[in-house]
Order: C-alpha cells, then structure tokens, then sequence
C-alpha cells in the first residue's frame, strides 16, 4: 500500500474533533447535488460504475451507502449485499455469483461486501481453506483486470475503524433495539479476532492493491467526517459532468369538468398528537 498505514491507532489518534450535525448536513446536501450530477451523467452516457465496501466489522458501511444513496434513484444505484452463498453456489467457481450483479450501461452498482469475503471472513473463520484463500487473491486481480478493460470504474474503499471505537459501536447494538439486528454471532467472533483479520487484510492489500484497482482506506471512527471524505472522494475519480437539461415549469391544472370529491368513507390513518 502506497497510502498511510492502517489498523489500531493510539487512542488520542481516536480523540479527533467529531464533526457537528449542521457542518455535516450542510455539506453531505452538497454532495447529493453532485450524486444527482453523476446520475444524470451516467444514464447520458451509458457509463459503468462499481464500488466496493470493505472494512472491519462496525466501520460503518451501511451508514455510509445509505447516506449516497438517500437522494438518488434506486433504478441507477443498485446496492448488492449478497446473503451467505446456496449449497448450488458453493459448487460454483467462487467468483460466479458476484458476476451478475456488475452494472450494465447506465447503472451504479455498490457492493456492501463483496468478492473479498473470501479474503477476509471466509479466511478468518476457516470458511474457505487457505488454498482457496491464496488462489482468490490470484485470481482477484486478473478477473478485476477483465472488470476495468471491460470499461467498468471500479473503485474499492476499506473502511478501518479503530479498536476502542469498534468496542463502542458493537456495544451500542448490543444495548439499542433499534441497532440490535445488526449484531449476528459471526460479529462477535470477528471482534475477539481483530488482528487474524489484520493479517488478513494486509495480505488481501498486497495481493489486490494494484494501478488498475486499488485500494482506497477511509478512517472511520468519525463517522460523519467518513462518509463526507468517501463521497467527495468518489467523485472526484469519475469524470462526471453536469448533464445540460431543460428548463422545468409545471404546466397548468385541467379544469374539474364537473368533477366532485366523493362522499366515501376513507379509512384515514390516525394522526398522532404532539
């Protein structure tokens, strides 16, 4: 890895300013204009894009696809979080059932988890033996050479959190009902093996980190500050421009002809009182 060494930071490295509520807002509203952009530019010219997201467990990934998605058209960005594989998957090449679902003309695809499971979670909890571990990591930078000349952007973010900060958030799911699904016994594990997941990861690094696809780490024990530097950070690897579009102004009504509101009794949701 060219970029700044990753993994468990000293715990004033973790102490950074968290940014605030409306210094984020302002700017993620910001960056959702430029998605918006990028959107139209990619239906304009047909252009391919996939993304990656990696990362410990609790780094915050869903978080961060949600908050690039939430202002753009699910027809174009497509989210792939593939369940765990079928006994007709695990006969198939490993790489089969990822194939699919890259994006045609036109689409953004965004893989929460992806082909890496086989270098990072498989690996880690003797899913996959280390044979078909060495031959992934082979083989992953060949199928993603054929990814890039096919003309597909492909962009793959890791996004590392530090220790005390993962302790913090995996806690939170344990004691919040609203956070408590997210929370699977596989997380637990992977938490008691933080560092059989760093071997894993640095290895995945060396063997997968190449010019044509490399890898991408996001600091993430801020999350706000995460999701900002990825999206602006995504931006600025594709060469989006702003589509030209006509001006929009809302024709005028059709007169009622006659028309009444019916006396039906609709059954109308009861309003909640403040």
């Amino acid at each position: 890895m060219k970029d700044a060494k990753v993994g468990a930071r000293p715990p004033e490295a973790n102490r950074q300013h968290q940014l605030g509520n409306r210094e984020y807002e302002k700017e993620l509203a910001r960056l959702h204009v430029e998605l918006v952009k990028l959107q139209q530019w990619v239906i304009a010219t047909g252009a391919k894009v996939c993304v990656i997201f990696e990362g410990r467990d609790g780094a915050g990934k869903g978080g961060t696809i949600k908050a690039l998605t939430e202002r753009v058209s699910p027809r174009i960005f497509h989210v792939v979080a593939l369940p765990a594989p079928s006994d007709r998957e695990k006969s198939q090449m490993y790489m089969q059932r990822y194939l699919p679902h890259l994006p045609a003309s036109g689409e953004i695809v965004l893989f929460d988890r992806s082909w890496y499971n086989r270098a990072g979670v498989e690996r880690v909890m003797g899913f996959c033996t280390e044979e078909q571990a060495k031959t992934f990591l082979e083989d992953a930078p060949l199928v993603e050479r054929a990814v890039t000349d096919s003309g597909i952007i492909l962009l793959k973010y890791w996004l590392e959190v530090g220790m005390e900060e993962q302790t913090r958030r995996l806690e939170a799911r344990i004691h919040d009902q609203r956070k408590i699904w997210k929370l699977s016994p596989m997380d637990l594990e992977s938490y008691q093996r933080w560092y059989d997941y760093s071997r894993a990861r640095d290895e995945m690094f060396r063997a997968t980190d190449t010019e044509f696809a490399p890898w991408y780490v996001v600091k993430s024990d801020d999350k706000k500050r995460a999701r900002l530097n990825l999206i602006s950070h995504l931006l600025s690897r594709i060469p989006y421009e702003e589509v030209a579009r006509e001006k929009v102004t809302l024709p005028k009504r059709q007169k009622p002809g006659g028309y009444k509101e019916p006396d039906y009794p609709f059954r109308f949701v009861p309003e909640i009182r403040g």
